[in-house]
């Protein structure tokens, strides 16, 4: 990873918690990317009564540092509101298969830290 620690990636995305508008699941969730051009981008859960609407926050740090011209995320942190686990769901793995492949995923919880890559969370991911 570039000269970002882990911790401190881990830390961008719980100071992300505070933006996070869970007003159905209750579960905040914060993400942080490190982009190869050494920015940080975050992002918060946004909840809509049309679930479909709804945002996740590392899909929304990627799309902010996607729209801001970035083309290389090297690492992805993701925490919860509850201290726990936060994996991502079905629909931001895939969207992290598309647009960065090769990031280190990191989520943190009561436990620690665990690292994971994509193609451990999507073995079969969808290719077109």
């Amino acid at each position: 990873m570039a000269k970002v620690t882990v911790l401190e990636l881990i830390n961008k995305a719980e100071e992300a918690l505070r933006f996070a508008r869970p007003i159905y699941s209750g579960l905040s969730v914060g993400a942080a990317v490190l982009c190869s051009s050494g920015r940080i981008y975050t992002g918060a859960n946004f909840e809509n009564p049309s679930l479909m609407m709804s945002l996740c926050a590392e899909k929304v740090a990627m799309l902010k540092a996607l729209s801001e011209g970035e083309t290389d995320i090297k690492a992805i942190a993701i925490v919860s509101g509850k201290k726990d686990y936060c994996l991502p769901c079905g629909s931001c793995r895939q969207f992290i298969f598309e647009y960065s492949r090769d990031a280190e995923i990191y989520v943190s919880g009561n436990s620690g830290i665990k690292k994971y890559s994509i193609t451990e969370l999507l073995p079969e991911a969808f290719r077109p």
